[in-house]
């Protein structure tokens, strides 16, 4: 069954993938591809979440989460507001989302 924290985090995903031309910060390479590579990752966990994918995914979604709220500072796009909002938005969101979906997941999967 698709559970809507999956839909939602694929919606994500593909924002990352593509806020840094939506949003104007495709010349700095930093945010371009963690945006990019996180994105792809986050929108292909949701897919296999919609499967019935193992625990371990919500998890990793969850770390992935953590990951674009301190990525800015990690990655040294901080000083620029728009990248770095996006980043730790999204990633509260994906975070909480992966949280929420841990808490209907049967332990056994």
């Amino acid at each position: 069954m698709t559970r809507w924290q999956d839909i939602s985090n694929l919606v994500l995903g593909l924002w990352l993938v593509l806020s840094p031309w939506i949003l104007g910060y495709a010349s700095t390479s930093a945010a371009l591809w963690n945006g990019i590579l996180v994105g792809i990752v986050v929108a292909v966990l949701a897919l296999t979440h919609m499967r019935g994918g193992p625990l371990w995914e919500e998890w990793v979604s969850l770390a992935l989460g953590i990951w674009l709220i301190l990525s800015p500072w990690l990655l040294g796009f901080s000083s620029l507001s728009v990248p770095t909002w996006n980043a730790v938005v999204v990633g509260v969101l994906v975070a909480i989302l992966a949280l929420a979906a841990t808490r209907q997941k049967p332990t056994h999967a």
